[in-house]
């Protein structure tokens, strides 16, 4: 990889921009030698290996025994060994007969001796190589040496100069110089924090008189850490387009290799050319490929500690002065090596979190720079209804909501086009050539309505926006949507609780009015369970366990799962407890229901004929202000339905 700039003090190109001859790199040959001589001594291995199978390995007097005896019938004389057949082996079919050799007797007359055989009336092969001979076979030796090197330095070259094997030890690392990633921090929105901790990195880099002035050094490595899709990729592509210095970015699992040492190779070789070029930035992505800890729990292998143990002191081998800051983003801190993060290494740590409601607006921002927005768009209401989504999640919803505009024919984005997606992304499409019963689409509309309603009159609730009965591709026969009217960090045991009986209200809806219970409510009981356990196990909401811990988070930036890090039977009682939470949020959906059957009636009537409706129609009936609706089957004004 040519490292190489026009404004470095070590550019070694001439001024037509080709390379002198003398850089192509001195291992190519030695390479090629090393790859020949090993074909050359393979062959002659085959071919003695070949050879001695072939023949019966004998001694010279069982030889001269034979020639007395009278039982030999064919003789080659060569200019090492002598080889003969028997009339015992002659006697044989020719698939089966084989020959025996035995090696020259020092001094011996083989002159007299091929007289004597001649005599007997055997047949005799004489190639004794004379001295001239010898001279021919090592110039034929040489020949076939020469040909194949020649072969293999040609196959070196055409592999970029590092050799069949050398090229393993390489370093993958792609270079990116001056802008050419086209990403600069303008491209990065919702991340103001982690930002400004690189922005320090760079502001070093670029003045670092600054600092040293006061005694301050340069931090060895920052590593980002955050969920999937909060963009800690693109902050590395940012810092290499805000920075005038070389930017290495390579991948922990480039570094894995089935060979042992062939990684710790590749990391020795990165550092090498970054030592070349510094200033300058690396950016490991996914490091806990290479940097798991190094222990029994998570395995491991004698490759992975080489190359970490590399990594480790090549972090360690470089000062601070020479300006070498490397980068590494993870979502997975807790396997890490401990030795990895320990100051002077990987000490500084940069959250890239989830996006605030203000960091959902900015990002919203940036990734519709590019599209056509109509005049009716209000970004602000999408931020708000897309609580807890990452930056790739709000480019996928802007870019969906641009291929349905251009499915619609129109020539610009509008707000319908931006919900749309949004629920696309939540429920999938619509299923249009799914039909349900009369029963089953009713049991679906009470069932929603069940959860609208106790929503809508519980205190604690989140604002109800939506409610449909459409199939969607999700395996969804309906769903009720929710929209915070503005953005918590925290939430009260009664809020959950409001919580817990919204999610169960559809089955209780069903109970209420049909007394059956449907498969519809899987999905629902899932979130109610797992948050009832979080209650139990984790908040400290629960009168039998008080604030005693039972669980634990692992993997918070993947899944987020906990593991219960408790006895047996204590796990046995969090299952009581988390159960009883559970039918006391099912009675009190059920009460509430009873209690205001009628609403639920007309509200499920009236869902049945529109299949969708708005939260704003949904407490029209609430308010009791009937009067502001249409009647069922009649189509509102375009501006109201806008509205």
């Amino acid at each position: 990889m040519d490292l190489n700039r026009n404004d470095t003090p070590n550019n070694n190109q001439n001024n037509n921009g080709k390379k002198p001859e003398g850089n192509r790199p001195k291992g190519s040959i030695g390479t090629a030698l090393l790859i020949t001589l090993a074909i050359v001594l393979l062959i002659n291995w085959i071919y003695g290996s070949i050879s001695k199978s072939q023949y019966t390995e004998t001694s010279f007097s069982d030889f001269l025994e034979a020639k007395e005896a009278g039982q030999l019938t064919e003789v080659e004389m060569q200019y090492d060994r002598i080889i003969y057949m028997t009339k015992e082996e002659a006697a044989k079919p020719a698939s089966a007969q084989k020959a025996c050799y035995t090696g020259l007797p020092s001094g011996g007359d083989m002159l007299a001796l091929e007289q004597e055989l001649h005599a007997a009336g055997v047949t005799v092969k004489n190639e004794i190589v004379e001295d001239n001979s010898v001279i021919m076979m090592i110039l034929s030796y040489a020949l076939m040496i020469g040909g194949l090197f020649l072969v293999m330095n040609l196959l070196t070259k055409r592999m970029g100069g590092d050799g069949m094997m050398g090229g393993m030890g390489k370093s993958k690392a792609k270079v990116y110089m001056e802008k050419q990633t086209g990403v600069t921090f303008k491209d990065v929105a919702g991340q103001d924090e982690a930002k400004e901790s690189l922005q320090e990195i760079i502001d070093f880099l670029h003045n670092p008189q600054k600092y040293t002035a006061i005694g301050a050094k340069l931090p060895k490595g920052a590593l980002l850490v955050g969920s999937p899709g909060t963009g800690k990729t693109l902050l590395a592509k940012a810092v290499a387009g805000e920075a005038n210095v070389p930017f290495f970015s390579i991948s922990g699992s480039d570094f894995v290799e089935m060979f042992v040492g062939m990684g710790a190779s590749r990391v020795r070789d990165l550092f090498q050319q970054a030592a070349k070029v510094a200033p300058c930035i690396i950016f490991i992505d996914e490091i806990d490929a290479v940097g798991r800890s190094r222990d029994n729990r998570y395995g491991n292998n004698s490759e992975q500690e080489q190359t970490l143990n590399q990594l480790l002191s090549e972090i360690d081998g470089f000062e601070p002065s020479k300006g070498i800051v490397c980068l590494a983003a993870t979502n997975r801190p807790e396997i890490l090596d401990k030795a990895l993060l320990r100051p002077g290494r990987f000490d500084r740590r940069i959250i890239v979190d989830r996006p605030n409601l203000q960091g959902r607006l900015d990002t919203l921002k940036v990734h519709t720079r590019k599209i056509k927005l109509s005049d009716d768009v209000d970004l602000r209401k999408i931020a708000q209804a897309t609580a807890g989504a990452v930056g790739a999640d709000l480019a996928n919803l802007v870019n969906e909501a641009a291929l349905r505009a251009v499915r619609m024919g129109r020539q610009a984005v509008n707000q319908e086009d931006l919900l749309v997606s949004f629920e696309t992304v939540i429920a999938g499409t619509e299923k249009k050539n799914t039909v349900l019963t009369d029963m089953e689409k009713r049991l679906v509309a009470y069932h929603e309505v069940g959860h609208a309603l106790i929503a809508a009159l519980e205190k604690h609730a989140q604002p109800v926006s939506k409610i449909t009965i459409v199939p969607h591709t999700s395996g969804a026969l309906g769903y009720t949507m929710q929209m915070p009217e503005e953005e918590k960090f925290l939430s009260t045991a009664e809020e959950l609780r409001t919580e817990l009986r919204t999610l169960v209200g559809g089955r209780a809806a069903e109970q209420v009015v049909f007394g059956v219970q449907t498969t519809g409510a899987a999905n629902d009981i899932q979130r109610a369970t797992s948050l009832a356990r979080n209650m139990v196990t984790q908040y400290g909401m629960s009168e039998k366990f008080g604030l005693m811990s039972t669980a634990s988070v692992e993997n918070q930036y993947l899944d987020g799962q906990a593991y219960m890090d408790c006895s047996q039977e204590t796990a046995a009682e969090v299952d009581k407890e988390v159960m009883q939470i559970l039918q006391q949020a099912y009675t009190d959906a059920k009460r509430i229901l009873t209690e205001h059957r009628g609403l639920l009636d007309e509200i499920s009537e009236f869902l049945l004929v529109k299949e969708t409706i708005t939260g704003d129609e949904l407490m029209a009936y609430v308010n009791a202000d009937k009067n502001a609706l249409p009647a069922p089957g009649v189509e509102a004004p375009k501006d109201e339905e806008a509205e």
